[in-house]
């Protein structure tokens, strides 16, 4: 079947058209995106602003088009931090609804980090053993742990690279104010550090979305056009010896490092200083980077159901 994902994210709206069937990895036809930046269009109360909205809906119903233009029999369409924290989300979700015909489903942070466990444990598989997975989006950190499909424990925190850059809207911030904001990115991530570690060192520890690949490119591993099954590793010396030079780097310098675009450049350096904490925290000096992401979790999920509720072949 060929199925169109519309993943709203804090930082950039994207519909994947893919083609799909249990027992295969899902392979994409058509990818469809633009920057929404919903994590820094929120007002001083919270709310999604009106700018937001237009420009969410204005993408969501392009999508149908691009979807309905591409042969797809389902839309997915889900949206993750930005919108699930925003005040009047449920005002935002019901526009888009009215305008477009599509309902958006919010994930919560729990599920998020269900979904991108998911994505992680079927692209490495069984041998992969325990596996500890870090994903830093534009408005959250997603955690999770386990040795099964599920994993034994799925956490969010408010610490997206989007939703941290809003310090940085002035320039470069001074020492006191860096020093501050790693303290409270290591303070929340400590606090329930305990419920990944009480299961001993995972046997791999990954890391999946942009902000772990653009970091893992600045640090030396190959680019995109390599292709996917390209082992890439983030390693917390390497990324340790970038930091301070990457802080003092002025946006038109970092958008000019390779794996960074000039519309995430402000958020290097606050998804910089979470990925050290994380590996910090949990004493992993490497983290390796999965191309599958929280999207084909989606998907996989979806297709687990479809096979579910199928009707069992008769035993000849």
């Amino acid at each position: 079947m060929r199925l169109g994902v519309l993943d709203i994210g804090s930082n950039t709206g994207h519909l994947l058209v893919v083609d799909a069937h249990g027992g295969a990895a899902p392979l994409p036809a058509y990818s469809f995106k633009q920057p929404l930046r919903l994590a820094e269009h929120l007002d001083e109360t919270g709310a999604v602003s009106p700018r937001g909205i237009d420009a969410l809906t204005d993408f969501t119903r392009e999508s149908v088009r691009v979807a309905e233009d591409k042969g797809c029999s389902e839309m997915l369409a889900f949206a993750t931090s930005a919108v699930r924290d925003a005040v009047n989300s449920d005002a935002v979700l019901a526009h888009v609804a009215e305008s477009t015909g599509v309902t958006i489903e919010v994930l919560s942070g729990e599920d998020e980090a269900r979904l991108t466990f998911l994505a992680v444990r079927r692209w490495f598989g069984w041998s992969a053993g325990r596996l500890a997975v870090f994903d830093i989006g534009g408005g959250s950190l997603e955690l999770g742990g386990g040795s099964d499909e599920a994993p034994d424990v799925a956490w969010s925190l408010p610490l997206g690279a989007a939703r941290l850059a809003r310090i940085f809207a002035g320039g470069v911030p001074d020492e006191e104010s860096l020093r501050e904001l790693r303290r409270q990115i290591r303070a929340d991530i400590a606090r329930d550090a305990g419920h990944l570690l009480r299961a001993g060192v995972p046997d791999k520890a990954v890391a999946t979305s942009k902000t772990f690949r653009s970091l893992a490119r600045i640090c030396g591993a190959a680019p995109s056009g390599e292709g996917l099954l390209v082992r890439r590793t983030l390693r917390l010396a390497e990324l340790r010896e970038w930091l301070p030079k990457l802080i003092a780097m002025p946006a038109a310098e970092l958008s000019g490092l390779p794996g960074v675009s000039s519309s995430r450049a402000h958020q290097i350096v606050p998804g910089a200083l979470v990925a050290e904490a994380c590996m910090d925290i949990f004493d992993l000096p490497a983290l390796e980077i999965c191309p599958w992401a929280l999207r084909e979790g989606v998907i996989l999920d979806r297709l687990d159901r479809l096979s579910f509720l199928a009707p069992a072949e008769p035993v000849q």
